[in-house]
């Protein structure tokens, strides 16, 4: 294996050699972060060697269903998502804002010093880079900037994944999000198992991911070794477990406030917000205070929260959506069509964790679907 210093479009990695980019990450002082197997689910934590990743596992999701399956391989990256999404290090779900203690004049205030953050993450995708974006566009952009996600998002070394395998409520093809990394990304990898090969094609897509490349064994990749890597991300656009028809997607929503498929879907709906924690994009959160039986001490609390709690819209004299209809609605109108109108962009990438993870299995694509044929029948 060489190290040339010039090429860094198609590069061949073999697998062998993959620990040598965690460790070229570690050694930069990044805290390395990538898909681990815990508690029956893949999910992202830290990674300090290849042997941490779900090597030679899969997982079958549909609505409401997820499981780990053995592979016939053994890919590092053979999964599609789980129920975490990197905005758990970069808008952690629990954050203590400042706390304070009484002292002789009163009460001094202590503001929360953020630590300073350095994440390497890895085996990141296509969709998850979309959801960064828009969760850069609703901290970073504007007058208003959180101060704690631009720290932590400020050095982040992003690995992207294209996409080998499709899960069963992917729909990423319909919101033009991947399976392809295109952007966001610092290096890219795509997977190819071959009978008797393993290996990575990669491309840097910044100087510091041509400075971490530098640090791992390469060569220039063949074509064929391309077309290869290409073929696989092409195969798994054809793979989609899931379709939205998006064509004027918000125009559809804002004609129909009160279709009747919002009450149909309040019958099954449980309000249990898992479809907000999981959303990559979502980022609803709530301020708790507590304090000390002295009363001498008391802590802010930022908490993630969800617009499917009865109390999120609480004013004085109650809740403005105090129907399960109207929270639902609400949600999925947010997500497919005001976002658009405030942040110019869908708050949706089609990763499906919210179709997945719904215990009752409840589907936005097929909520659409439903509010979109009805339109067609009445033309009819």
């Amino acid at each position: 294996m060489t190290k040339p210093g010039s090429q860094h479009q198609g590069v061949f990695i073999e697998r062998r050699h993959f620990q040598q980019l965690i460790e070229a990450l570690a050694l930069k002082g990044y805290r390395v972060v990538g898909p681990v197997l815990r508690d029956g689910a893949i999910i992202y934590d830290d990674v300090k060697t290849v042997d941490d990743l779900p090597i030679g596992w899969t997982d079958e999701q549909d609505g409401g269903k997820y499981r780990l399956k053995k592979r016939a391989d053994a890919a590092l990256f053979g999964y599609a998502v789980g129920p975490h999404s990197w905005k758990k290090f970069l808008q952690p779900p629990v954050l203590r804002l400042w706390r304070a203690k009484r002292d002789v004049d009163g009460f001094q205030v202590i503001p929360e010093e953020e630590p300073a953050a350095k994440f390497a993450f890895i085996g990141v995708r296509s969709c998850e880079l979309h959801a960064i974006a828009v969760q850069d566009k609703v901290f970073l952009e504007g007058q208003l900037v959180d101060p704690t996600y631009q720290t932590r998002r400020r050095d982040v070394f992003i690995v992207a994944l294209n996409c080998g395998q499709a899960g069963g409520t992917c729909f990423c093809v319909s919101m033009k999000t991947g399976p392809k990394a295109t952007f966001g990304f610092d290096l890219s990898l795509t997977e190819v198992i071959e009978e008797d090969r393993h290996y990575f094609v990669a491309e840097a897509g910044t100087e510091r991911g041509k400075e971490i490349l530098q640090e791992v064994s390469h060569r220039v990749a063949g074509q064929e070794e391309i077309d290869q890597a290409e073929r696989v991300v092409e195969n798994t656009a054809a793979q989609m477990g899931r379709y939205l028809d998006t064509s004027d997607i918000k125009g559809l929503l804002y004609r129909n406030y009160e279709h009747p498929r919002w009450d149909d879907v309040a019958r099954r709906c449980l309000t249990c917000a898992n479809c907000t924690m999981v959303c990559p994009t979502c980022f609803c959160t709530t301020v708790e205070d507590t304090t000390d039986l002295t009363g001498d001490h008391t802590e802010r609390w930022r908490k993630w929260d969800s617009c499917f709690n009865l109390d999120f819209s609480y004013i004085h004299g109650g809740s403005v959506r105090s129907t399960v209809q109207s929270r639902y609605r609400q949600w999925m109108t947010h997500k497919l069509a005001t976002w658009i109108d405030q942040f110019g962009t869908s708050g949706c990438v089609g990763c499906g964790r919210c179709i997945t993870w719904c215990p009752v299995g409840i589907d936005i694509t097929e909520e659409a679907r439903a509010i979109r044929e009805s339109e067609v029948n009445e033309g009819e």
